[in-house]
């Protein structure tokens, strides 16, 4: 028995990066997911630090319009060069800050486990997921692969939210009279 709920939820998923950050809004009630919205925010400021202040800035500017009811965000990959995975770490934090400070659920996915979801092989390219996501969403207008990026991490949110939810056991408790009751 599937247990899923008609009620729509609404999903913010990020791609953190310390120049470009992207991000994608579904509505999803498990078995199918709605394009809301999506975008790219172009990290600016002087240093590193306002860089940060700016990506936190402007994620609770979203949070803020959209009302998603979870977040979901990229993993940092390991790199080969240390200071940019450092970097990318730390825009990763100032994204889950920003989703934090409202009191929102967050949860990680690897960017492997994201392409499986939505192309089928965790080695597919960024051109990959953006027509994926194009196609899975049903959005025929370009889509910038940041902001695809950010869907996509959305879109593996719904659909491991939903592998959870038929995980679950189903309770059985006994009522007076009736029998066992599900």
């Amino acid at each position: 028995m599937t247990k899923q709920s008609n009620r729509l939820i609404r999903v913010l998923g990020i791609d953190p990066g310390s120049v470009i950050t992207g991000y994608g809004l579904i509505d999803t009630d498990g078995a199918r997911s709605f394009h809301i919205a999506h975008g790219h925010i172009r990290v600016k400021g002087e240093n590193f630090a306002e860089r940060l202040g700016c990506i936190h800035a402007k994620l609770v500017d979203v949070v803020d319009e959209w009302h998603p009811d979870e977040v979901a965000v990229e993993q940092v990959f390991l790199s080969n060069n240390a200071m940019s995975a450092l970097k990318l770490g730390q825009a990763r934090g100032a994204a889950i800050s920003a989703v934090v400070s409202r009191s929102l659920p967050v949860s990680e996915y690897a960017a492997r486990s994201v392409k499986q979801v939505v192309t089928g092989t965790g080695k597919a390219d960024k051109q990959q997921v953006q027509t994926m996501v194009k196609a899975l969403l049903q959005v025929d207008a370009t889509i910038q692969v940041d902001a695809a990026d950010g869907l996509a991490i959305a879109i593996c949110h719904a659909h491991s939210r939903m592998n959870k939810l038929n995980s679950l056991p189903v309770t059985r408790r006994r009522t007076r009279g009736r029998g066992l009751r599900r």
